[in-house]
């Protein structure tokens, strides 16, 4: 079932919703790290921050997001910890390939400012490829007021660009 902006509502993780969110990560590998079941029970358990957008059942996008002290093992994260005062990392967010374009990520990105800001965290923060490039992404990001911090090379063939936005 495809998604529709209008009908579309934006949740906390369920138990039941584990087969679509890895089933999404998996549609979406090239740009994301991989994600196993098992690895994904870690980093729900780890995360501060797990959304689900649905749609008459289905899970048509989420987004997964830690804030400073978590046990996580991410390079990109392990920067900000070390940088940054006050954030929420957004380390994954994805939308199905049916349903981009239709605001659900700007959603999920409406519904993770307004809880960092009521937990006291003043910015947004994310990792976005530009080694190889992730077009989309980083359009994405840049319309949202992302500006970039540095950037990291994380393996042989990819380069990251860490981003910020100040939510104050």
């Amino acid at each position: 079932m495809a998604c529709h902006l209008t009908t579309t509502v934006l949740r906390q993780f369920q138990e039941n919703d584990r087969p679509e969110i890895l089933l999404l990560n998996a549609e979406s590998v090239q740009v994301l790290s991989p994600m196993s079941s098992a690895r994904f029970t870690e980093l729900k358990e780890q995360c501060a921050l797990l959304l689900v957008a649905e749609d008459d059942g289905a899970v048509c996008g989420f987004l997964l997001a830690f804030t400073a002290g978590a046990e996580y093992d991410s390079p990109n994260y392990r920067w900000f910890s070390d940088n940054v005062d006050g954030f929420l990392y957004i380390d994954r967010i994805v939308v199905s390939s049916r349903t981009r374009g239709l605001g659900i990520g700007n959603r999920l990105y409406s519904e993770a400012r307004k809880w960092a800001a009521s937990n006291s965290l003043s910015k947004l923060t994310a990792e976005i490829d530009v080694e190889p490039p992730n077009h989309g992404s980083l359009t994405f990001h840049r319309k949202l007021g992302f500006l970039e911090m540095a950037t990291q090379r994380v393996a042989a063939t990819k380069l990251v660009s860490l981003q910020c936005l100040d939510i104050r």
